[in-house]
């Protein structure tokens, strides 16, 4: 219990961090400013900012040294904020003393001096503490997000280490955030093997050549809404190719040192590591999109009220590719988007692209909403209401190239439906009510259409019934 309300306290403190910083700021400028004639009516309220500055600053200092107390930020930068923070409280307070005390001389100024040095420099590093220690540097680097990977080409991917050149970039981009050299959220650290294989503050989270056992797997296939998932709403998820080669790297051993082709490869398996040979070109799954998929043909901005009422309902509304305005809405996996919420993508008829509905409560009566919608190229309907009835509604968009009707109830004859769409490039299919026996027949029914059937172990939620079990 005390822990628990020592830790309640110290979540105040990246609320009562900026008041000092502000208020102190002010204090000086003011300062500055009631030295000078014109201003020197200023000079009373000096003394009361620099006292609520200074109250302010040790009220910072104490809900930080309890919010320390977690131990999921590193030590030696948590350190160096803590002593530099108590310097700007100190500091403050000794000015507050001169200044009712009428002490203004030498030591006065040098005080101010340093105190403007000692907010900057523990900004600086509270800065750090949040958003890594390159934070302020990737501005100028270009970077688009403080954990953004730029992957490597790899020219073979069977001939690429499975860790460094595969698995490490994912859990950098996805992972390092919360769980870096800056940041351990759960004491988890994440950016070394022998941390990671070392686990948080709940034990270890990866199980080798047990994936399904692993801590790490639990978390990721949490529903998105639930406080456990990672990585958390808010940040960039795993795509579901990230997420079946996790899972094939634990189940094969958590393997640090051998290359992909040291690696036991099921034969579903194999296509995914092969889209990794396009890093940092176009890549064509699932979880990307290629610019020749995006359409040529221009189309005006959607309207900005459309897109915050999206927004407001927890959407995320981003645009496909650089200075275009056709967007893909994800709905983040959240179990209370309904068919009602589909009125919300009316206004973006034009410019939906990609729509991603996995994990919500939508039925196949959404789909009827979305039949007019024929400049979507990529439905992701992943463990929803989707049945036969639904496929109807998708076989009248003729643009659709990717479908993804993992985990829904949808048959191998309902799939007739989907034929008329000569654009179709993939249909991720297992999980369904589909037959063994109708493979066949199918793949003969759409010829240029990659159909994926699993075979490796894939994403299972808890609601879940039905067990996964690799081909041998």
């Amino acid at each position: 219990m005390l822990l628990n309300i020592t830790e309640f306290l110290g979540r105040f403190h990246p609320l009562l961090v900026h008041l000092p910083i502000g208020i102190l700021l002010i204090a000086l400028l003011l300062q500055y400013l009631s030295g000078k004639a014109k201003y020197s009516a200023l000079n009373p309220a000096v003394n009361i900012v620099l006292l609520i500055g200074m109250l302010s600053a040790f009220a910072s200092c104490v809900t930080g040294y309890l919010l320390s107390m977690s131990g999921e930020y590193d030590e030696d930068t948590v350190s160096w904020h803590m002593w530099m923070g108590i310097g700007v409280a100190v500091v403050s307070a000794l000015m507050y003393v001169r200044r009712v005390n009428k002490q203004f001389g030498l030591l006065y100024k040098v005080m101010s001096i340093g105190l403007l040095v000692l907010i900057a420099v523990t900004g600086h590093l509270g800065g750090s503490l949040t958003h890594g220690s390159d934070y302020l540097s990737a501005a100028w680097a270009g970077a688009a997000e403080d954990t953004k990977v730029k992957r490597k080409p790899i020219p073979d991917v069977q001939q690429a280490l499975l860790y460094a050149d595969i698995i490490e970039p994912i859990l950098h981009e996805k992972c390092y955030g919360c769980h870096g050299s800056t940041k351990q959220k759960g004491k988890l650290r994440m950016d070394k093997p022998e941390l990671l294989m070392k686990g948080g503050k709940n034990g270890v989270v990866i199980e080798p050549g047990k994936s399904e056992e692993s801590e790490l797997v639990k978390r990721i296939l949490l529903p998105v809404d639930d406080d456990d998932h990672m990585a958390p709403k808010e940040k960039s998820q795993l795509t579901e190719k990230e997420i079946a080669v996790l899972q094939w790297w634990i189940a094969t051993g958590a393997t640090f040192e051998k290359r992909v082709n040291q690696v036991a490869q099921t034969e579903k398996i194999k296509p995914l590591l092969l889209s990794f040979q396009n890093a940092g070109g176009e890549e064509t799954g699932e979880g990307n999109i290629a610019s020749s998929d995006v359409p040529a043909q221009p189309v005006d901005k959607a309207g900005d009220k459309a897109i915050e009422a999206l927004k407001q309902r927890g959407a995320v509304v981003m645009p496909v590719a650089q200075n275009s305005n056709y967007v893909e809405v994800n709905f983040l996996g959240d179990s209370t988007i309904t068919d009602k919420d589909m009125a919300l993508l009316q206004p973006l008829q034009k410019q939906l692209f990609s729509l991603k509905l996995q994990n919500t409560s939508v039925t196949d009566s959404a789909l009827t909403l979305l039949e007019k919608f024929d400049r979507l190229v990529r439905i992701n309907l992943t463990h929803t209401k989707i049945s036969d009835k639904g496929l109807i509604s998708l076989g009248k968009m003729s643009n659709l190239k990717y479908i993804n009707l993992v985990s829904t109830g949808v048959t191998g004859s309902g799939l007739s439906q989907l034929q008329p769409l000569k654009n179709l490039k993939r249909l991720y299919l297992y999980q369904t009510n589909i037959n063994k026996a109708e493979w066949p027949k199918l793949q003969a029914a759409f010829k240029n259409v990659q159909l994926d059937s699993g075979g490796y172990v894939v994403p299972t939620l808890v609601s879940d019934t039905t067990e996964v079990v690799p081909k041998k």
